[in-house]
C-alpha cells in the first residue's frame, strides 16, 4: 500500500501513463491488486483510489496499444526483458478485465498469444531482439554464466497463453515447447540421465540442458549468484499465478523441478536471519529484499515448503522498517537496477495472490517452522569446490563461508545469520585485507555429522605473499590464521545505519575492548569527488614514505593529484620530484605525476586495481629526512581510510597517521561488537576501528590468528586463557576453542612435533591419537600435512571419581569417538576414573597401574568413519519415480531407513571426484533380498557394469577395480515385500 507513494511518482502526465522508462508502467499490477481486494487506505497510499484506478486503466489501454505485437512501436516481444514485464502487465489486465474496453481486452489477448508463437518459432535458436542474451538452445551452460534463467525466460514468455488461451490451435506447440524449456532450466546430466521419471509426459532423462555445478550451485555474472539461483522459483510464481488466476490446472514441471530440492539445500546453506540468501561475491544483488519474495511465496504457498513459509516470514518482518529507511517507500534499494522497483512491485503482489489462493485449499495456510527450527534444518557445510571458489557452513549460530573465486577471495562471517553485521558482498575483504588476492593454491577440508559426528571445515589459501586458513566450528566460531600476507589483516566492515525494527541497525555500534567502552553513531553517507588531507603527527626521520590504502572508493580506488611532505606548515615539498613508486598505474596516470608538483595530473591505480584494498603510493625522500605532516589531493577517487607509513628501507614500515583517526585502538586482544560478535586476537598489532572499518591487526604484515565468536561472553577471559603450545620442526598455528583443536599449517612442509593443551586435570578432554597427562594438560604428538589444517573435536572426557586431577603420566591413546586405550604409569596406585564419551553416557573405568586398559563405548558411533558413500549426493533426486523413496537414505548411517527402489529401480551415489574404492557394501533389511547389480563410471553418463560375485545376502560386498566418482545400484526385478538397502558403502 505505501509503496504506491513511490508508484504514481512514475505516473506521466504528458502521456497521461505510467512511464516506459524502466518499466516503470509495470506499477499497474500493483495497483490492480489494491484496487480489487478492498481495504484500500488513501491515507497511507498517497492517492485516492479513484485516481488510481483512472492512472492505471489508462496505462493499460495505452501500453496495450503500444505493444511491437499489437502493432505499436513502443515496447514488447523482445524476451530479454520485456517479456517478464509483459507478464506482470498482462496479469493486472486479467484482474481488472470488467473495468477495461473490448479493444484493450483483444489487445491483451494478443500479446499472450503471439508472444507464445514469436517464442516457438525460434525454436531453440536466440531472439535477434535480445542482442547477446542466449540460452546456448537447449545445451545451456554453467560456468561463469548459468542458462537457467534464460531458459526461464523462455518459458515464461509462453505460459501466459497457456493459461489464457489452452485452446488455441496452436497450443500444443506452445505447451511442448513451455515443457522443454521448463524442465531444463536446472538440467544437471549425471543427475537427469539417472531419473526416468516422468514429467507432464517427458522422462527427465531426455533432458540435454548442463545449467547446473555438479554442486548443485549456479553461476551468473562470473561468479555464484544466490538471486539467480532463486530464479527457479521465481519464474514459477510468475508462470503459476497466470494459470491459477485463469483456473487452470498447473502444468507438473511447475511442482515437480527436476533437480529443485537440491538447489534450495544450496539455499538454505547460505540463509540469512533476513530469509534472503547472504551474497558473499556480488555487490549488486544484496538487500533487494523486495526482489526476493517470490521465490520464497512460490515455495511456501504453492509447494507446501514449511522452511521456506519461515523464510518468507522473516523478510516479511523486515519489509516495513527496510522500506521506511531512505529513499523511503521504496523496496528495492543499496543495489541493483532501477527496473527492480516495478519489478518488486509486481512480485509483491503476485506472492500476495499465492497466499490468497493457498487460503483457499484444503488445510490453509502453510504453517512457517520456528526460526530456531529453520536453522536447525539448514545446518550443514559443503565444498562447492574450486571452480565455484566457495566453500560455506551454516550452523544454529552463524553462518561462515570461505571464497576463493577471483576478485572476490574472502573469509566471510555472519554470527547468528545477521545480513547486517558484517557487509560481505563484492570487493569488501572480510579477514583477509584484499579480495584482489590471486590465490596460488587451495586446500579444502570438510567435516560432516554424518561421517564425523560434527560439521566443520579448514580451507587453506596460499598467495604470491603468504598463507592464510579459515577454521569453521559447529558452534559458530571460527577461526582465522594468517603468516602475514599483507598489512592490516583482519578487515572487517560494520553495518552501521539507523533503520529502526532492524535488529542492531539502532543508529550505533558498541564496540568493547580492554581499555573500554566506545559509542560509534552511524556516519553519514561518504562523500564523493574531489577532497584534501591534511595529517599532521609527531616529527619523524625517515627515507621512504608511503599512502597505504585501507579502503578505496567503491567505483574507482585510489587516485592522488599531489602527494606532498613538509616538516612545519611553511616548509618545502619534500616530495616533490623525488622518484616516486605505486603498486600499479593506469595508462597515463603514473606515480611520478603526483610528486611532479603540478595540479592538474594525478596518479590512478590500475582499472584491475581499483577494487584492491592494499594499493600503495610511495616517495623515496633520497635520504634521510625530518617531517611532520602529509598533504594528499585527492581527485573524485578519494580513499575512504587509508595510513601513512615510513620506513629507513622501503621494507619495514611503520605507521605515523591514519585516515580517518580511529575511533578504537586497543592492545588488549579482543573486541566485542555488540553483543552480536566477539573476536580474540593474538598477534603483534593493535585492534582498530575506524569509521566502520575494524582492523584485528592494524600494522605491517605478521603472523596472527583470530578467534571469533558468536557471542561476546567472556572475551577478556577468553583472551587471557593459556593457548596450546607447538613443539616441534615448523611453526604451526594452533589454537584451541569451544572445546576442539584447531591445527593450520600455514608453510610448506609437514608440520610434526607435540602440542601442549592447558587445561584442567579434574577434567580433561581427549583428542583423536595418543596423549600424556601433564600437570598442566597434556602433551599431544601431531603431524600436519603441508598447507592444510584439521579440526579436532573431543572424542573423550576423563575424570577422576573422586573428583581430584588426573595424574600426569596417564596415556590415553583414542582410536575413534568410541574406543580408547587407557595406561596408567607403573608408579601410579590403581585409580578408579570416569570416562564419557561426547553423545554418550558415563561409563566407569577402574585402572591399574602399567596395564592397558581398552574402552568401547558402543553407544557412539566409531567417527570418523571409513566410507567414502556417507551422506553424499545421490540420484535421482526429486521428483522420484513412481514407487521410488529418497536414495540418501542408503547414505545416511541409519540402520532404520533405508531406500525402496520400486519397479526397475536404480540408484547412483556421487563420490564428488573419482576415487580408488576397493569394495562397495550392499546391506538390506529383512525380506526378499533382490538381484542387483553394481556399475561404475568417471563422468555419470557412461556407466560399466561390476562382475556379480554371488548369490547375494543380507549384506554383499562387491569388489570393485579401478577408481569410480559415480556409484550405481540397479534392481530390476524388485517388488512390494522384497528387501529395502538400508546401506551402500564405499571403501578404500
Amino acid at each position: 500500500m505505501r509503496h504506491t507513494r513511490w508508484a504514481e511518482q512514475q505516473f506521466d502526465a504528458t502521456i497521461g501513463a505510467y512511464s516506459a522508462k524502466d518499466f516503470g508502467f509495470a506499477v499497474v499490477l500493483g495497483n490492480a491488486l489494491l484496487l480489487t481486494r478492498g481495504g484500500y487506505d488513501a491515507d497511507i497510499a498517497g492517492v485516492s483510489d479513484d485516481v488510481l484506478h483512472e492512472h492505471t486503466i489508462a496505462t493499460i489501454r495505452r501500453f496495450t496499444a503500444s505493444n511491437f505485437l499489437n502493432g505499436g512501436t513502443e515496447w514488447g516481444r523482445t524476451l530479454f526483458f520485456d517479456t517478464t514485464f509483459q507478464l506482470y502487465f498482462q496479469l493486472a489486465g486479467r484482474l481488472l478485465w470488467a473495468d477495461l474496453d473490448s479493444a484493450s481486452r483483444a489487445g491483451l489477448d494478443r500479446i499472450a498469444t503471439e508472444q507464445a508463437a514469436y517464442t516457438t518459432s525460434l525454436g531453440s535458436g536466440d531472439d535477434p531482439r535480445s542482442g547477446g542474451w542466449t540460452p546456448h538452445g537447449l545445451a545451456g551452460g554453467f560456468q561463469g554464466d548459468t542458462k537457467l534463467e534464460e531458459m526461464g525466460v523462455y518459458a515464461q514468455s509462453i505460459a501466459p497463453a497457456l493459461a489464457w488461451a489452452s485452446s488455441d490451435s496452436r497450443a500444443a506447440v506452445w505447451r511442448d515447447w513451455f515443457g522443454r524449456w521448463s524442465r531444463n532450466e536446472t538440467g544437471l546430466p549425471a543427475a537427469d540421465l539417472a531419473n526416468p521419471r516422468a514429467v507432464d509426459g517427458v522422462p527427465i532423462a531426455a533432458n540435454t540442458a548442463h545449467n547446473l555445478y555438479d554442486t548443485f550451485l549456479v553461476e551468473n555474472h562470473g561468479s555464484f549468484g544466490p538471486h539467480y539461483q532463486e530464479e527457479l522459483w521465481r519464474t514459477s510464481g510468475r508462470n503459476a499465478i497466470h494459470f491459477l488466476t485463469a483456473g487452470r490446472p498447473l502444468p507438473e514441471v511447475l511442482t515437480a523441478q527436476p533437480n529443485g530440492e537440491r538447489l534450495w539445500r544450496t539455499m538454505l546453506l547460505v540463509a540469512s536471519d533476513a530469509g534472503e540468501p547472504l551474497m558473499p561475491m556480488v555487490d549488486d544483488r544484496e538487500h533487494l529484499y523486495g526482489r526476493d519474495v517470490l521465490p520464497l511465496a512460490f515455495r511456501a504457498q504453492v509447494l507446501g515448503d514449511r522452511n521456506a513459509a519461515a523464510a518468507e516470514a522473516m523478510l516479511a518482518r523486515r519489509l516495513e522498517p527496510y522500506q521506511a529507511y531512505p529513499p523511503v517507500d521504496r523496496i528495492t534499494k543499496f543495489s541493483g537496477e532501477p527496473k527492480y522497483e516495478p519489478e518488486a512491485r509486481a512480485e509483491l503482489a503476485i506472492s500476495y495472490l499465492l497466499h490468497e489462493w493457498r487460503a483457499r485449499q484444503p488445510g490453509g495456510r502453510v504453517h512457517a517452522v520456528s526460526e530456531e527450527d529453520f536453522f536447525a534444518a539448514a545446518s550443514g557445510v559443503s565444498d562447492f569446490g574450486d571452480g565455484p571458489g566457495l566453500l560455506a557452513h551454516q550452523s544454529v549460530a552463524a553462518w561462515a563461508a570461505a571464497v576463493s573465486k577471483p576478485a572476490f577471495v574472502k573469509f566471510a562471517w555472519q554470527p547468528r545469520h545477521d545480513d547486517w553485521l558484517f557487509a560481505l558482498g563484492g570487493s569488501t575483504p572480510m579477514f583477509l585485507p584484499s579480495t584482489a588476492g590471486a590465490v596460488r593454491g587451495r586446500v579444502a577440508t570438510t567435516y560432516t555429522r554424518v561421517r564425523d559426528g560434527f560439521d566443520g571445515s579448514v580451507t587453506v589459501l596460499r598467495f604470491d605473499a603468504g598463507t592464510a586458513a579459515f577454521a569453521t566450528l559447529p558452534t559458530g566460531s571460527v577461526v582465522y590464521a594468517s603468516s602475514g600476507t599483507a598489512s592490516g589483516e583482519g578487515a572487517l566492515t560494520v553495518h552501521n545505519l539507523n533503520m529502526p525494527g532492524v535488529p542492531g541497525l539502532d543508529g550505533t555500534r558498541v564496540y568493547t575492548t580492554a581499555e573500554g567502552t566506545v559509542t560509534v553513531p552511524a556516519q553519514p553517507a561518504p562523500t564523493s569527488g574531489a577532497r584534501t588531507d591534511d595529517l599532521v603527527f609527531g616529527a619523524v626521520s625517515a627515507r621512504h614514505v608511503r599512502m597505504l590504502g585501507v579502503r578505496p572508493d567503491p567505483a574507482y580506488g585510489y587516485s592522488v593529484y599531489a602527494f606532498e611532505v613538509r616538516n612545519g606548515q611553511s616548509g618545502p615539498d619534500l616530495a616533490q620530484g623525488e622518484p616516486t613508486t605505486a603498486s600499479s598505474a593506469d595508462t597515463g596516470f603514473s606515480a611520478p605525476l603526483a610528486t611532479d608538483g603540478l595540479a592538474t595530473t594525478r596518479w590512478a591505480v590500475s582499472k584491475a586495481d581499483r577494487s584492491r584494498a592494499d594499493s600503495w603510493l610511495a616517495v623515496d625522500l633520497g635520504g634521510p629526512a625530518t617531517f611532520d605532516r602529509i598533504r594528499l589531493a585527492w581527485e573524485a577517487a578519494a580513499g575512504r581510510a587509508f595510513r601513512i607509513e615510513v620506513s629507513d628501507d622501503a621494507a619495514t614500515w611503520r605507521p605515523v597517521a591514519a585516515y580517518p583517526t580511529p575511533a578504537v585502538h586497543s592492545t588488549g586482544g579482543w573486541l566485542g561488537v555488540d553483543d552480536r560478535a566477539g573476536l580474540v586476537v593474538r598477534g603483534p598489532h593493535p585492534i582498530t576501528v575506524t569509521g566502520d572499518q575494524i582492523v584485528l591487526s592494524d600494522g605491517p604484515a605478521a603472523s596472527l590468528i583470530v578467534e571469533g565468536y558468536p557471542h561476546t561472553n567472556d572475551l577478556a577471559v577468553l583472551a587471557a586463557a593459556a593457548t596450546p603450545t607447538f613443539h616441534g620442526s615448523l611453526d604451526l598455528h594452533v589454537t584451541a576453542i569451544d572445546g576442539h583443536l584447531v591445527l593450520l599449517n600455514l608453510g610448506g612442509s609437514a608440520a610434526q612435533g607435540t602440542i601442549s593443551v592447558p587445561q584442567s586435570t579434574s577434567a580433561l578432554r581427549l583428542y583423536r591419537g595418543d596423549q600424556t597427562v601433564t600437570a598442566a594438560g597434556i602433551d599431544h604428538p601431531v603431524q600436519v600435512e603441508a598447507t592444510s589444517g584439521r579440526v579436532e573435536p573431543p572424542r573423550f572426557t576423563l575424570r577422576r571419581r573422586d573428583g581430584r586431577p588426573v595424574p600426569a603420566g596417564l596415556r590415553a591413546t583414542v582410536s575413534d569417538a568410541a574406543h580408547v586405550t587407557l595406561t596408567l604409569p607403573r608408579d601410579v596406585q590403581a585409580l578408579a576414573v570416569i570416562l564419557e564419551p561426547s553423545g554418550g553416557r558415563v561409563h566407569g573405568i577402574d585402572l591399574a597401574p602399567g596395564v592397558p586398559r581398552h574402552v568401547e563405548t558402543p553407544e557412539v558411533r566409531p567417527y570418523p568413519l571409513a566410507d567414502f558413500a556417507l551422506g553424499v549426493p545421490t540420484f535421482p533426486t526429486d521428483p522420484l519415480p513412481p514407487g521410488m523413496s529418497a536414495p540418501n537414505a542408503a547414505v545416511d548411517d541409519n540402520p532404520d531407513t533405508s531406500w525402496r527402489p520400486g519397479a526397475g529401480g536404480r540408484m547412483v551415489v556421487d563420490l564428488g571426484v573419482p576415487r580408488a574404492v576397493s569394495f562397495v557394501e550392499l546391506a538390506w533389511t529383512a525380506g526378499r533380498i533382490p538381484v542387483a547389480t553394481v556399475e561404475t563410471s568417471i563422468d555419470g553418463r557412461t556407466y560399466a557394469a561390476v562382475p556379480n560375485p554371488g548369490p547375494a545376502g543380507r549384506t554383499t560386498t562387491v569388489p570393485l577395480q579401478g577408481p569410480a566418482r559415480y556409484i550405481a545400484v540397479h534392481v530390476p526385478t524388485w517388488r512390494p515385500g522384497d528387501a529395502t538397502l538400508t546401506r551402500l558403502s564405499a571403501h578404500e
